[in-house]
């Protein structure tokens, strides 16, 4: 079973996101941004699910640096900030797709298929 980073500080989405994928993939939790760094340069992940607003490091600088060292590593981007601005951020800072909250399960699983399979 694939492995998915959910980088994620808020427990219910979390839980919500624990629910969706789990039953076609395996979610691993990074609490903060400097987490998701750590796990995912050192852990095999088909991709990682980005929260951009958290603690310690935001998303944005996260996803920065794991780019750096994993550029093949897919990473969507998961905000409840839905504005273009926001958007255009988490491109620039090289995320490859963009979720808004509160996440449908069809079409995240879609996009997460996507990018490595069901």
């Amino acid at each position: 079973m694939k492995r998915i980073l959910v980088a994620e500080d808020n427990d219910s989405n979390w839980t919500l996101m624990t629910y969706v994928l789990k039953r076609n993939y395996e979610p691993v939790r990074a609490c903060n941004g400097e987490e998701a760094v750590k796990m995912a340069l050192t852990g095999e992940y088909a991709l990682v699910i980005m929260d951009l607003k958290m603690p310690v490091m935001d998303g944005l600088e996260a996803t920065r640096q794991i780019k750096m060292a994993k550029p093949d590593l897919p990473i969507i981007a998961l905000t409840a900030n839905a504005f273009d601005s926001d958007r255009q951020d988490a491109f620039e800072a090289g995320c490859d797709n963009f979720m808004s909250k509160p996440v449908s399960a069809d079409s995240c699983l879609k996009m997460i298929a996507e990018y490595v399979g069901d």
